[in-house]
């Protein structure tokens, strides 16, 4: 009985290792085709906020979109590449320790002598992290276009997030009221006013993810403001 009992310990241990032997040779086979579909879909959505929603139109992304790091004084940074920089993961470090100096990615896309400024944010909703582009036309202060997602709002709720009924509201926004300050756009409730600037509707139910974009906006669209002011001038 002891020989049968060590024979199917001894058969369970093996399969065990040739289980775990396959699967992290099929995980490093398969990291270099995740990280490049992880690229592309990065790379979509931010030539989407421009207009090219084209299947094949992040092939051109390196020809359309000229990428920079920004630092907290508004310059660029030599030597970082913009997609390399974890976002969501500097901001948790730079919450845990004060002396963390944040950068963050900034493309511009131009077209027909006119730019785009594509500004990315990262925030937290109710279930974990939502995150996102806008789009700041040439002026540094009107909303061109957004494009928001997440990784578990709950659907039909916060998750509306990044659908087009919401996404829409923000066109022609302004982050700046008219003594050109800093407002960002709120995501508030019954915001349907015509005329509205700096307001969007709210998502009915999700008012803890429609609190953390309005969060993720304000704070992330600020530290973009020196270098965008620099552009200005």
């Amino acid at each position: 009985m002891r020989n049968s009992n060590n024979y199917v310990l001894t058969f369970a241990v093996i399969i065990t290792v040739i289980a775990a032997v396959l699967l992290a040779g099929a995980a490093t086979l398969l990291k270099p085709m995740q990280d490049a579909n992880r690229k592309k879909e990065k790379q979509q959505n931010i030539l989407s906020v421009v207009g090219k929603t084209g299947e094949n139109d992040y092939k051109q992304f390196d020809e359309l979109i000229t990428a920079l790091v920004i630092n907290e004084s508004g310059e660029a940074v030599e030597g970082v590449k913009a997609f390399e920089i974890d976002l969501a993961m500097d901001k948790r470090v730079k919450a845990k320790d004060a002396s963390h100096k944040l950068q963050y990615p900034l493309y511009v896309f131009e077209e027909n002598g006119k730019k785009t400024y594509i500004l990315q944010l990262a925030g937290v909703g109710l279930w974990g992290p939502i995150w996102g582009y806008v789009a700041l036309k040439e002026d540094g202060k009107t909303i061109k276009q957004v494009v928001f997602d997440h990784k578990g709002e709950t659907p039909g709720l916060g998750a509306e997030i990044n659908t087009h009924a919401f996404e829409s509201q923000f066109e022609n926004k302004s982050i700046l009221n008219d003594n050109n300050e800093f407002v960002s756009v709120q995501v508030t409730k019954g915001a349907k006013a015509e005329g509205e600037m700096h307001k969007v509707d709210a998502i009915s139910g999700g008012t803890i993810t429609s609190n953390g974009v309005s969060n993720m906006l304000m704070e992330d669209i600020q530290f973009y403001l020196v270098y965008l002011n620099k552009s200005q001038s």
